[in-house]
């Protein structure tokens, strides 16, 4: 069904109830009040609004779904989908004009936006994407299966049908894949007056976000680059040559982790793209690379735990599946940390107080040794963390380990003592908790550094061995002291 019909949605009986028999219903006549009442006051959607758009799909009140949905902002519209269920979504859907899909399908999550977009017939998403830049239309279409893709193309302009399937035979992840390939470019011999004229004269074609006026050389190359915000003050007969600054440019096969490292280094808004011979091929403006940030932490922080990314439509099925396996590896190493337990089991049988402290020496490793974890992995992907500096950060850790260690091996001692009343007791805990939580500090940061080194993703498999390494080394020290003290 095409965005733009009109859906037969068959009324429910319940359909003679209005609304407006809905207290908060009755002042909701203008798009402002709608809005007002949708949006609490830390712009998360008011339970209430779902409510009512539920209860207008419930009626088949396409009219009024349409009000209220037309009231939001895009970006709320998609946060409304991710709380409704897939039933209410197919029926929210065709109520909303083209031109609001257009602006709502980039908002959304990948998973719900592969739904959304199954349930819009070809042609009419083929006008949808003719009203988003580049690469936003190209991030809509490698969600779509080949065939889906194939017959969604087919209605779309010979030109724009180019450039999507241009951008999308760039790897994903890629500047090529996240680039816009509407920019705005001019030869440095031409002056302000020009620039704009040219602007106001190719309006329909320019991109519906820029920063930067690129000035490139007779190959298409950019040599510079001229912010709008300095053409719109300079007079018109200065030449572009005069003004432009040296610009930051990204290859089309960068990777998007480098391509936001970029921008956040030098502060940028926008960067041009660049083919393998140079020419300008495209750019990258600072609200993808907002996304890119907050994708790329969101990677890291779930790596960390072992789990990948459950949307709210995720099933329990889903969710199992994307835990299990860790789980499984953390079931091995805690077998590992059992062994070294079991090396051990007549000293603990002839002393009961062994096996009350032990837990408590691998805690504190643990959380020692995540600690020190976080910040390495945190620093390597900001690239705070390299070659140059890993001595001097290695060196920083173990002190602070050591000074840790010393802090709590004197404070649990005294519990221990005052608990047991055994000297040896307290002398042997302290030493393993010096000894484990100095390891935990080496291990936070050698690991992700080795992995990083190896080519592997630090925040994906370090836990695993950080925390192999806290237990058996809690575990082997402090029953092993033990042995060699008290037995």
């Amino acid at each position: 069904m095409s965005a733009n019909e009109t859906p037969n949605l068959s009324p429910r009986p319940e359909a003679d109830l209005v609304l407006s028999a809905r207290p908060d219903e009755a002042r909701l006549d203008t798009p402002e009040a709608i809005e007002d009442f949708a949006l609490q006051d830390d712009y998360a959607l008011n339970p209430e609004y779902i409510e009512l758009v539920v209860d207008a799909a419930d009626r088949g009140d396409g009219l009024r779904l349409r009000e209220l949905l037309d009231a939001l902002h895009p970006a709320d519209v998609a946060d409304l989908m991710g709380f409704l269920s897939a039933d209410y979504r197919e029926q929210v859907i065709p109520w909303i004009p083209a031109d609001a899909l257009a602006e709502i399908l980039p908002e959304l999550d990948d998973a719900i936006r592969e739904e959304v977009v199954g349930q819009v017939a070809p042609d009419a998403l083929a006008e949808v994407l003719q009203e988003l830049d580049s690469d936003d239309a190209a991030a809509v279409l490698g969600d779509l299966e080949e065939d889906q893709k194939a017959r969604v193309l087919a209605h779309m302009p010979e030109s724009e049908r180019a450039a999507i399937q241009t951008t999308l035979a760039y790897e994903e992840e890629t500047a090529g894949r996240l680039m816009q390939r509407e920019v705005v470019a001019a030869p440095q011999f031409w002056t302000v007056g020009q620039v704009i004229d040219h602007m106001r004269d190719q309006a329909e074609d320019l991109p519906e976000l820029f920063f930067d006026i690129y000035v490139i050389d007779p190959m298409f190359r950019p040599v510079g680059a001229v912010a709008v915000s300095q053409v719109l003050r300079t007079r018109r007969d200065v030449p572009l040559s005069d003004l432009m600054e040296p610009v930051t440019e990204v290859g089309v096969h960068s990777d998007q982790e480098e391509v936001a490292y970029i921008f956040e280094k030098y502060h940028m808004i926008s960067v041009p793209v660049v083919d393998a011979g140079g020419r300008l091929v495209g750019q990258i403006t600072v609200d993808d690379i907002v996304n890119i940030i907050q994708a790329e932490n969101r990677e890291d922080i779930l790596a960390l735990a072992g789990v990948s990314d459950e949307g709210r439509d995720s099933t329990t099925l889903d969710v199992m599946r994307s835990r299990l396996p860790w789980l499984g590896v953390n079931l091995i190493t805690a077998l590992l940390a059992s062994t070294v337990i079991a090396l051990f089991q007549n000293e603990i049988s002839q002393l009961v107080a062994l096996a009350v402290l032990m837990p408590i020496v691998a805690s504190m490793g643990g959380n020692a040794g995540t600690q020190a974890l976080t910040v390495s992995v945190r620093s390597l992907a900001t690239r705070e963390l390299t070659a140059a500096n890993a001595l001097r950060t290695v060196w920083r850790e173990i002190r602070v380990g050591l000074l840790n260690g010393a802090v709590f091996a004197l404070l649990l001692s005294l519990v221990t003592y005052f608990w047991f009343k055994s000297a040896g007791l307290a002398l042997v805990i302290a030493a393993a908790v010096l000894l484990n939580l100095t390891a935990a500090a080496l291990a936070g940061t050698l690991v992700p550094l080795g992995l990083s080194r190896v080519g592997r993703d630090p925040a994906v498999s370090s836990p695993v061995f950080v925390t192999t390494v806290t237990d058996v080394v809690g575990f082997f020290t402090f029953l092993g002291l033990a042995a060699l003290i008290l037995m």
